[in-house]
């Protein structure tokens, strides 16, 4: 069953328990999916290996809007950002825990033979190609960083 299909499925149940964070967020995941079958290029298809970047993007946009109302101190916005992140991460596969990336990245730093911040794209590169869909980009950013600074 594909991504589309789950979100179907899962919004009915929710419009049949009346469970209004749920219809909310899968709404928006049906819509992020029938703009990216409608896009130029897209040929009316969406493709499964897109899903996991689909479900990532609209995680950060919720993130972003959460740390942007907590600064203009909106707590109940905030709260239903955070209300739907958790449930579009439903969706995704297992995350990994910042200890499981660090080890993954420390093989990848290893086997790129990176040894400063200068070889960041090289690193970078291969940890997305990996680790796509089980953590996001900013935190493989982040470790990385800091991994190729305490090497130099």
């Amino acid at each position: 069953m594909n991504l589309e299909q789950k979100v179907m499925n899962d919004l009915k149940t929710a419009m049949l328990a009346k469970d209004e964070t749920s219809m909310r967020s899968l709404r928006a995941i049906k819509a992020a999916i029938i703009l990216a079958k409608t896009a130029e290029g897209a040929g009316g298809e969406f493709k499964e290996e897109n899903e996991i970047k689909l479900l990532q993007k609209l995680i950060k946009q919720r993130k972003d809007s959460s740390e942007i109302f907590q600064q203009q101190n909106r707590p109940e916005l905030a709260s239903k950002e955070n209300e739907e992140i958790a449930i579009i991460e439903k969706f995704l596969p297992q995350q990994m825990s910042e200890d499981e990336v660090k080890e993954q990245l420390a093989i990848i730093i290893q086997k790129t033979g990176a040894s400063s911040i200068a070889d960041l794209g090289k690193v970078m590169g291969e940890a997305t190609k990996k680790l796509g869909g089980q953590t996001d980009g900013k935190t493989i950013s982040t470790l990385a960083k800091q991994m190729l600074n305490n090497r130099s």
